[in-house]
C-alpha cells in the first residue's frame, strides 16, 4: 500500500498499460474501461454505500434518524447489479469509499478522509482483516468496479477536495474551535484511536506517525496545509472535518502543493480502480481557479490512459446564482484563462423549482422563467442551447436534504416529477430507494438516509415505481430528442385565447425537446385534484395544421391519438386533456 505519492507503486499504476481484465464472475472487460460517448445517454443512480445493501445481515441499528454505520458493503452493491441494470441505470454514483478515521463511528458517510490512497475497511466483508491488510480492501473495491463495468454500467466516485476527516483538535482539547478571529489556533494531532496527543502540535515532529492516525499520504503531513481556524463554511472547517488550504502557495514560487498532491492522488485512484468519473463534494468552497485546474488535470490524465470522456461534476450549492455556478463549469469566456473547468454542476436551481412546481408549491412559470435566465448566463460559456444539458446533473432529492421527494399519499406526483426529470435537459440522477418508494422525511438529513435493504420487500422488481422508472428509462434511451434536444418551455392556455406560462400553483408544466425535425412535448398537470383541458403552443415549422400527435408515454396510453395540430392566431397548438398529477409525453 503506498503511503507516499512518491512510492514506486504509484508510478507503476499511473503508467499502467491497456489490457483485458477477467472479473470475479468470469467476464472479460477492457482496461481501462472506455468512457461513454456522451454522458447524456445515461442516467445516474446515487447510492450511499453504507445504506444500500448487506447480503449477510440486517442494518444495525435499523432506526431513523441514524448517524452511525449500519453495515452496507461493497458485496451488497455487487449482489444487486442485475436489479440496477434492469431498472435502466447507466452509471452508479457511489458515496466516498476512501478511509475515514476508524474511531469515528458517528460519521458514516465517508466525507471525512483520513487516507487519500486507501479504501475504507468498514465497507469490506471482513473489516478487521481489511484494516490489517489494505491490499485486500483495494481488491474488494476493484472487484466491485469491474463487475459494474461487466454489467455495462459506469462508476462515478464521490470525492472531497475541500477538507479531511477530524484528524486533530484545538486549544483546550476541543473538537471544534469557533471562528472569531483571523488567527490560526494551536492544534493537537490524533493517533489511531482518535486521541489528541498533547505533544503532537506540529506534525513534522511526530515520530513514526500511525497508519490509522494523523493524515495520509505523507505529503499532506504539514500543519500549514490546514486552515486551523475552526468552524466556518467558506474559510474554515465543516463542523469537525478539517479544511485544507488549497490556496497555499510555497513562498517565492508559483507552486500550490496541496492542489498538486490532491491531483496526483485522484489520478492514481482513477487508474488503480478504473473509475469513470468524479462527483466533487463541496466544490464551491475551493477556489474557482483550482476547480478549473483540477477538472482539466483529470480530463488530460484520463485521455492519456484511454478514457476519452472522464466525467467530473461538482456540488456548487446555489439555488439561484447561475453566474456563481458558471465559474466552475465549462470555459467561462469572461475569464482570462485557458483551462476548462469541471464538466458539470449538480443542478440545485432547477431542482428547487422543479420540486416546488411538481409539489404544487410554486407556479410552472417560475420554472420556465429560471430556464430563460439560465440561457442568458450560459452565453458566457462555450456551449450551445442544445449542448447546455451536458453542464448539469439534474435531480429531485439526495442525502443532503432532510426529506425525500416521494410521499406515499401522492405516488402520481412522484411519477410526474420523474417524467419531467428524465425528459428535461441534463444528465438525470435518481436517489437510491426512489424506485421502492422510500419517503423518509424529518427535521434533519438522516431521515432521508434510510438503509434500503432494511425495508420490507426491498429490491422488489415488481414494485409499481420500479417498473415505471424502468419503462421511462427505456423510452429515454429510444428517443434521441429527450437526451440531446434543445429545450423550450411552451406557453399554454386554458381558454384558447390567453397564452403564457402557467402563473398559478397547481398549474400545467409544458416543454418541448427539439432535435433536428423532431419535437417531443411533455405536458404535466401538477394539480392533485382538478382535471385540465389545455392548448399548448408547438413549433409551427415542424407541424402542419392537422398533423397528428400520439402518446409515447405512459405505456398504458401509448399510441392513442391525442391531438391534432391547429392554428390559433399566430400560434400552432395542440389541445391536451390531463387528469390530476398526469404527465404525457407526445410526439
Amino acid at each position: 500500500m503506498p503511503r507516499s505519492l512518491e512510492d514506486p507503486i504509484m508510478q507503476d499504476v499511473l503508467n499502467a498499460q491497456q489490457s483485458t481484465i477477467l472479473t470475479s464472475s468470469g467476464s472479460a472487460i477492457p482496461y481501462p474501461f472506455p468512457s461513454p460517448a456522451d454522458w447524456r445517454d445515461h442516467w445516474i443512480y446515487f447510492l450511499l454505500v453504507d445504506r444500500f445493501n448487506n447480503p449477510s445481515g440486517p442494518p444495525s441499528p435499523n432506526v431513523y434518524p441514524c448517524s452511525v454505520y449500519q453495515g452496507g458493503k461493497f458485496s451488497g452493491i455487487k449482489q444487486q447489479l442485475p436489479y440496477l441494470k434492469k431498472l435502466g441505470v447507466g452509471a452508479l454514483w457511489l458515496s466516498p469509499v476512501l478511509m475515514n478515521p476508524q474511531w469515528f463511528h458517528n460519521y458514516w458517510g465517508g466525507y471525512g478522509t483520513l487516507d487519500f490512497l486507501r479504501i475504507e475497511p468498514r465497507f469490506c466483508d471482513d473489516p478487521a482483516a481489511a484494516l490489517q491488510n489494505p491490499a485486500a480492501a483495494d481488491a474488494e473495491f476493484r472487484s466491485l468496479v469491474d463487475e459494474i463495468h461487466a454489467h455495462g454500467m459506469y462508476v462515478i466516485l464521490d470525492i472531497v477536495l475541500n477538507h479531511t476527516g477530524d484528524v486533530f483538535n484545538y486549544e483546550g482539547m476541543r473538537d471544534e474551535a469557533p471562528w472569531n478571529d483571523a488567527r490560526e489556533y494551536t492544534i493537537y494531532w490524533r493517533d489511531g484511536q482518535g486521541q489528541a496527543k498533547g505533544d503532537w502540535t506540529d506534525i513534522d515532529h511526530i515520530p513514526d506517525p500511525p497508519d490509522n492516525g494523523v493524515i495520509w499520504p505523507e505529503q499532506l503531513q504539514q500543519n500549514d496545509f490546514f486552515r486551523r481556524r475552526g468552524n466556518d463554511g467558506y474559510r474554515g472547517d465543516f463542523s469537525r472535518m478539517k479544511e485544507l488550504v488549497t490556496d497555499y502557495l510555497i513562498p517565492g514560487t508559483s507552486v500550490y502543493p496541496v492542489r498538486n498532491h490532491l491531483i496526483k492522488a485522484y489520478q492514481y485512484l482513477m487508474a488503480r480502480f478504473d473509475l469513470d468519473g468524479y462527483r466533487i463534494d463541496t466544490l464551491q468552497y475551493v477556489e474557482a481557479d483550482f476547480a478549473r485546474v483540477f477538472g482539466n488535470a483529470m480530463r488530460e490524465y484520463a485521455l492519456s490512459i484511454g478514457k476519452k470522456n472522464f466525467f467530473t461534476f461538482g456540488e456548487v450549492w446555489q439555488d439561484d446564482d447561475e453566474a456563481r455556478i458558471a465559474e466552475f463549469i465549462g470555459r467561462n469566456t469572461e475569464k482570462d484563462e485557458e483551462f476548462i473547468g469541471v464538466d458539470a454542476a449538480i443542478d440545485f436551481p432547477m431542482r428547487k423549482r422543479l420540486v416546488d412546481v411538481c409539489k404544487g408549491f410554486a407556479a410552472p412559470k417560475d420554472l420556465a422563467d429560471h430556464f430563460d435566465y439560465r440561457l442568458k448566463v450560459l452565453r458566457q460559456i462555450v456551449s450551445s442551447h442544445g449542448d447546455a444539458g451536458k453542464n448539469y446533473v439534474t435531480f429531485l432529492d439526495n442525502h443532503d436534504l432532510d426529506r425525500r421527494f416521494h410521499h406515499k399519499q401522492f405516488p402520481g406526483q412522484t411519477k410526474l416529477a420523474l417524467t419531467c426529470l428524465l425528459c428535461m435537459q441534463g444528465v438525470p440522477c435518481i436517489y437510491y430507494g426512489t424506485e421502492q418508494g422510500l419517503d423518509g422525511a424529518g427535521n434533519m438529513r438522516e431521515y432521508a438516509r434510510e438503509a434500503l435493504w432494511g425495508q420490507p420487500n426491498a429490491f422488489n422488481e415488481h414494485d409499481d415505481m420500479y417498473k415505471f422508472i424502468s419503462q421511462l428509462s427505456s423510452l429515454r434511451a429510444a428517443v434521441p430528442a429527450l437526451r440531446y434536444g434543445r429545450q423550450y418551455f411552451r406557453p399554454c392556455s386554458g381558454d384558447g385565447v390567453n397564452f403564457g406560462h402557467s402563473p398559478y400553483k397547481g398549474g400545467v408544466i409544458a416543454f418541448s425537446r427539439v432535435l433536428n425535425d423532431e419535437e417531443v412535448l411533455v405536458v404535466a398537470n401538477t394539480s392533485t385534484e382538478n382535471d385540465v383541458l389545455v392548448d399548448v403552443v408547438i413549433d409551427k415549422n415542424l407541424h402542419p395544421e392537422g398533423s397528428e400527435w400520439e402518446v409515447l408515454f405512459p405505456v398504458a396510453k401509448r399510441g392513442i391519438l391525442s391531438a391534432h395540430s391547429r392554428s390559433q392566431g399566430v400560434f400552432r397548438t395542440i389541445q391536451v386533456q390531463l387528469s390530476p398529477m398526469e404527465c404525457l409525453i407526445l410526439t
